[in-house]
This record gives structure tokens, sequence and C-alpha cells, in this order.
């Protein structure tokens, strides 16, 4: 197979060797009970991840606890024993297929578009968020001002971070994802605009790193030796395509630094665009993710149009990645790994999938109307 895609190659991160570079990205679903259960439909959609020869397959965001952290309705949990309960089919059915599963774990701070606990929103600064709810997430209209965070509260939250890490393993997952990117609460203390605090949380980007690498060592501290912790950094957000870290290639820097000293087992990096290798550079020319590989020394997993596989082969053979994340163009292709080991075309991706919301079912309906069309 002298023509095989480079990512069709084994890569080892942290204890686990995965039988490909391609992962299943991290996408909200929002198809849980209302009480943040994971349910029989959500088995079988991470299950046909894992048949379709994924190598890694990592879970769309998953509450932390019962109070702030929960980001939309019907998001699943894994702040209660019933979610642990709940999550084990989902992980067996991807076990019995010889994949290993990742538990994203995610607390939403200000942009919280629905709690089902009732809390108001919390921040690191009481600044409302920019522009306005995702409706194919449920929500609509703009952000409420959250409340800036009491250092308890802070304490409180990389403490649920670490019991989360601790009902994953108890899932049965093989280790989790701090989900510290795209605008919510750990990225909101990374953002400048969003910080604006004035004490060893605020300030300088070594500062406003510190949370999220309290709770990377918090998870590694509390979980079994050989669980995989990793953690998903990105520049831009939901609600703001267009920011990046203001002091460009030294504030990634620290920021790659500092997390990789936590004893973080790779870093993943958010959805930098479909032209990853431009969109993804800073201005001294390397890319963002090379420049992670450079400075962690870990995996380093790229994002952002991947299912170009032209671009995904670039990012692997240019040194700019060891794994790829693939989301749109996984929900389109389940069986993308098998589909590029045998030459087959990839089906393209329709925003009908999410349409009018983010579900599973609506996915699925999708699929089936087009099959008989």
């Amino acid at each position: 197979m002298a023509n095989a895609h480079p990512a069709l190659t084994a890569q080892r991160v942290g204890t686990l060797t995965l039988d490909n570079k391609f992962a299943v990205a991290p996408m909200t679903r929002v198809s849980a009970t209302p009480d943040g259960a994971a349910t029989t439909e959500m088995a079988d959609y991470y299950r046909g991840f894992a048949r379709g020869g994924f190598g890694l397959l990592l879970t769309e965001g998953i509450y932390t606890d019962v109070t702030h952290s929960q980001g939309y309705l019907n998001q699943p949990g894994l702040a209660t024993d019933a979610h642990v309960q709940a999550w084990r089919p989902v992980t067996d059915g991807v076990h019995a297929h010889g994949v290993p599963i990742v538990a994203q774990l995610m607390h939403a701070g200000a942009l919280s578009q629905g709690n089902a606990h009732g809390a108001g929103t919390i921040a690191p600064s009481a600044i409302t968020p920019r522009g306005t709810m995702l409706d194919e997430y449920g929500g609509s209209g703009g952000w409420p001002t959250p409340q800036e965070m009491t250092r308890d509260e802070i304490d409180t939250v990389v403490s649920s971070f670490g019991d989360a890490a601790v009902r994953a393993q108890a899932a049965g997952f093989d280790g989790v994802e701090v989900h510290a990117a795209n605008g919510y609460l750990l990225d909101q203390f990374l953002t400048a605009y969003t910080n604006t605090r004035d004490d060893e949380y605020g300030g300088g980007v070594a500062n406003r790193i510190k949370l999220a690498a309290r709770v990377l060592s918090e998870i590694r501290n509390r979980v079994a030796e050989g669980f995989l912790v990793g953690v998903r950094l990105s520049q831009t957000k939901v609600n703001d395509f267009t920011y990046r870290w203001p002091g460009g290639a030294a504030d990634a820097e620290i920021i790659f630094a500092t997390l990789a000293g936590t004893g973080a087992d790779y870093l993943h990096i958010a959805s930098e665009g479909r032209d990853f290798i431009d969109t993804a550079r800073f201005s001294d020319g390397r890319t963002i993710t090379a420049l992670a590989r450079e400075v962690s020394g870990l995996p380093v997993m790229a994002n952002g149009g991947m299912h170009d596989l032209r671009q995904a082969a670039d990012v692997l053979e240019g040194g700019h990645a060891d794994l790829l994340s693939i989301g749109r163009g996984a929900l389109a292709n389940p069986d993308l790994p098998r589909r590029v080991a045998a030459g087959e075309d990839l089906e393209g991706f329709d925003h009908e999938m999410l349409s009018p919301m983010a579900t599973i079912a609506n996915a699925r309906n999708w699929r089936t109307a087009e099959s008989v069309s």
C-alpha cells in the first residue's frame, strides 16, 4: 500500500496505541435526557464511528457539575452516579469494536444557553459575551451577563472537573479531554477581553492560563496512572470567529509549556479553518500545531477541515500535527477511515444534518431522506 494515506498508520498517545490517526471530533448533539443521561440513541451513534474504523472517539462536551457548568438543554453530564451508569452502554459499545473513547469535560461559564438546574451564569469577569446564542443548540437572543467568580467558586470548579474525571473512569472511558477552547469557561479565563481580573488569574497570559493548568493537574492527580488526559485549545470561539491570542506565538509558547507541565498526554488545537495550513499560521511562519509540538513535546491533534484528505496529508507529512480530529466530515461519513483505506470517495456534508437542531435524530432523518430521494 505505497499510496496509503499517512493517517492510516498507528499513533501512540499516552499509554494507548491507536490504529490510525483519525479521531472523531467533539460535536454537540443535544440528544441526552433532560437530566443529562446518555441514551440508547447516543450509544448507537458513537458505536457507528467505532464500527467505521476511527482510531479514537472524542465525545461531545459533557458538563461537570449540577450548578453552573451545563451549556445546553439535553446536554449529557458526568455530574452524578446516574450519569456514570448511563454512559456505560456507550463505552461498552465502542470498546466492542476495539476503539478507545475519551470524554470531553466542559464548563460553559458565560456561554450557557440552557441549564436544567436553573443556576445563573458565572465567568472570570461580569462581561456580557459577544454575539448571540446558537439556534442549532436550542438558543436564541443575546447572552445574559454572568456573575464574576469568587475564589471559592474557582476552587469548586477545579474540584468538579476532578470529580467528573473520576466518574468518567468509572463509566469506562479511556481518558478525558478538558475543554479549554471555543469560548467556554476555561477559554474565558484565557481570553483577554473576557478576563479583566486583577488577581492571580488575570493580567498576563501566564496568569490567564492558570485555571486550565489547575484543572489538568487536579485531574492528573486523581485518576489512575495510564488514564489519558488531554486538553483542547482554540483561538476562535463559537461567538467570535476572528479572535487571536494577542501575543501570537509568544503567548502560544507560554500556554503550551504551562499545560504540558501538568502531565497532560496530548494537546488538541481546534477549528483553525478549512485552509488550515494558512489560517493556523503565526507571523513567524510556524503553524499553531507545529509550535505546540515543538514546545510541549506531546502528540498534537489538528482540527479544521481535516476531511480534505490532501490537506490532512500535508498536515501530517509536514510535521504540523500527529492526529486529525474530524467533525462534520465524520457526520457525513461515519465510516471515513474505511472509505479512505478502500480508496472510496467521501460524502459531502450538508448543513441540513444540523437543522433545525444539531440532534442525532435530525442527522439520522436527513440521512434516511437522502437515501430514498
